[in-house]
């Protein structure tokens, strides 16, 4: 029986009579058909995955969302009855409980299939860095799979499992994704706890998700998400429902003189491509120089987090510093020859650059720089692995020293036939924004998903359900997505619902004497017109402060749409249409104000 492992599919499977013995049997078929020794370090046998999926009861994926959906975990985060080793024999231990997030994936239905192998204690960008056998990318078997979650990349793009947890410290949940045609979700730091997790600077590490849609590392990322009171780094980030993402997105991208691909031509044209599909989906692209991205980046590898990297296995390598992978040891080790002041040094540079990138980042709605610059040979990692390896790093190493989420997505195939990724990264929390737009991208690539051959499924978001508690609110002019005071609303944590019209009952005027220029929406008895607009959700206690600022002579009063809805919209006071223009014609307010010239011609003044 042939069975896809995106998760719809397999619960879809489930549904009309596959079994978990059918997906266990297909689990341990890929496998053996990917006759790759390096994937995993430790295999549960069909026996243990038989045993874990006869306690799951009947089919149920609305109890247990997971339900039978397999996945490999990282060998540096606990599996309770699996050895944990980071990719060192020497270290090795068998955990007696599992990592607090593998804990509620099984929960929620996942069956644990394995130990992926990595870069020895998640310690390199390159998948190389391993005492064990060298995943084979799942793409090119020439090119290095990426690292340090290289097993859990592979074992994704070949179909193996349905999704796979990696860490993320400098890129580790990212590149390996790019490099295999996957999606890597790395939340917000804090969102999935890291209790049960090897550390590698405790300070930055979050685990992160291998999944073959957006879709999927999403649905992952909900169930796993949650504050941790075992983990003094974990924290409440809200996850909701992922749904369509507002229309219009400024997009901050580095700015083209700032850009470094190390003369991959390639890859450059590849990130050209990807900026014009951006363009495409509606998004407002936005040059940003990076050079302070990439000095708070280098950071990363001088002081005070290599200092942390050799306090989280201090007493193992200095009893056991043979037992190291060379590159391994040499990197690490370089902490011995630092003070505390050097760490402070390093922490006072990057509270700095803090400061500074706070209001750039703050300046648009999310970024989008390339994966990595580009892709590399097992020669050329080998014959020079620091330097290849901080190279890979480019576009990745600032992130979670600058406290932002990300979710690399696949784009398309260079013009080589290999992958193409790029990588959305926005402040903490915004792991909703950075996904919803993550989703459009990757349904636009048109991409087959992973190695597997499998095509995209196509699935619509709900974003037309309404959430729990909040209220619609239809915006038509300066609030919506793009616009100046769109700011307003999403201060108040409002969410993008959809984009409608309403019924055929209205006017739109260009008001006079505005100090932001804005329309006023007027109901009308005859000669009305459908108008644009958009509905964002607010929490009630947000939807009342919401209200009492709005001057006049805007109101707020109820508005049919053509979806049959109606929810409380702006609505203008006949009195305020004094020396207003009617630009109803125009059909809403971003067709009128996206008119220079006629916008110049009739903006009442």
């Amino acid at each position: 029986m042939t069975i896809r492992f995106d998760i719809d599919s397999l619960h879809a499977a489930y549904a009309a009579g596959a079994t978990l013995a059918d997906m266990i049997e297909t689990v341990h078929a890929r496998i053996e058909a990917a006759d790759d020794p390096g994937i995993f370090i430790h295999l549960a046998g069909r026996a243990d995955m038989l045993a874990q999926a006869q306690q799951l009861g009947p089919f149920d994926p609305v109890a247990k969302p997971l339900w039978g959906v397999p996945f490999a975990v990282k060998d540096n985060i606990d599996v309770a009855g699996m050895p944990t080793t980071a990719a060192c024999a020497e270290y090795a231990y068998m955990p007696e409980k599992d990592a607090t997030v593998v804990a509620r994936l099984k929960a929620a239905g996942a069956l644990v299939v394995g130990k992926t192998n990595l870069d020895q204690f998640a310690t390199g960008l390159v998948g190389v860095r391993t005492p064990y056998p060298i995943p084979r990318n799942a793409i090119d078997a020439s090119l290095v799979p990426g690292g340090s979650s290289s097993g859990s990349a592979v074992a994704t793009a070949r179909g193996i499992v349905s999704f796979a947890l990696g860490t993320d410290t400098a890129g580790s949940g990212r590149i390996p994704a790019g490099l295999n045609n996957i999606v890597g979700l790395k939340p917000t730091v804090g969102a999935l706890s890291a209790a049960g997790v090897v550390p590698a600077c405790r300070t930055l590490d979050c685990i992160s998700v291998f999944a073959l849609t957006v879709d999927d590392a999403y649905a992952v990322f909900a169930v796993a998400a949650a504050k941790d009171p075992a983990d003094a780094y974990s924290r409440t980030v809200k996850v909701p429902a992922l749904a369509v993402r507002p229309p219009v997105l400024s997009v901050g991208v580095p700015a083209r003189a700032d850009l470094k691909f190390f003369d991959d031509a390639a890859m450059e044209a590849g990130f050209e491509a990807a900026l014009a599909t951006l363009e495409a989906l509606g998004c407002r692209l936005v040059e940003i120089p990076f050079g302070d991205f990439y000095a708070t980046a280098n950071l990363l590898y001088e002081g005070a987090w290599v200092a942390e990297r050799y306090a989280a296995i201090r007493d193992f390598m200095d009893a056991n510093e043979s037992a190291l992978h060379p590159v391994t040891r040499t990197i690490i080790g370089g902490a011995r020859g630092l003070s505390a002041a050097d760490a402070f040094k390093g922490l006072y540079a990057l509270q700095a650059y803090k400061a500074k990138l706070a209001s750039v980042i703050g300046s648009v709605d999310l970024f989008c720089v390339p994966t990595a610059p580009t892709h590399y040979a097992l020669e050329a990692v080998l014959a020079d692995p620091i330097t290849t390896n901080s190279r890979l790093g480019t576009y990745t190493n600032f992130v979670n020293l600058l406290d932002m989420c990300g979710i690399a997505v696949p784009t398309g195939t260079r013009g080589d036939g290999l992958p193409m990724s790029v990588t959305l990264l926005a402040m903490a929390g915004k792991d909703w924004l950075t996904s919803a737009l993550a989703r459009d991208i990757h349904a636009a690539s048109g991409l087959t998903l992973g190695a597997t051959g499998w095509t995209q499924s196509g699935s619509v978001l709900p974003g037309n359900i309404a959430q729990d508690q909040t209220i619609d609110l239809v915006v038509v002019g300066a609030h919506l997505s793009g616009m100046p005071l769109n700011g307003q609303l999403r201060d108040l944590g409002a969410q993008f619902s959809r984009v409608t019209k309403t019924i055929p009952a209205y006017r739109l005027y260009a008001l006079a004497g505005q100090s932001v220029p804005k329309p006023g929406l007027v109901r009308v008895s005859r000669d009305g017109m459908r108008i644009d607009v958009e509905v964002w959700r607010l929490a009630p206690d947000a939807f009342g402060r919401f209200v009492a600022a709005i001057p006049p002579p805007l109101g707020v009063g109820t508005i049919e749409l053509e979806d049959g809805s109606a929810a409380k919209g702006f609505l203008v006071e006949t009195a305020g249409l004094t020396d207003a223009s009617d630009i109803s014609d125009y059909g809403g307010w971003r067709s009128f104000v996206g008119r220079d010239q006629e916008r110049a011609n009739l903006l009442p003044t």
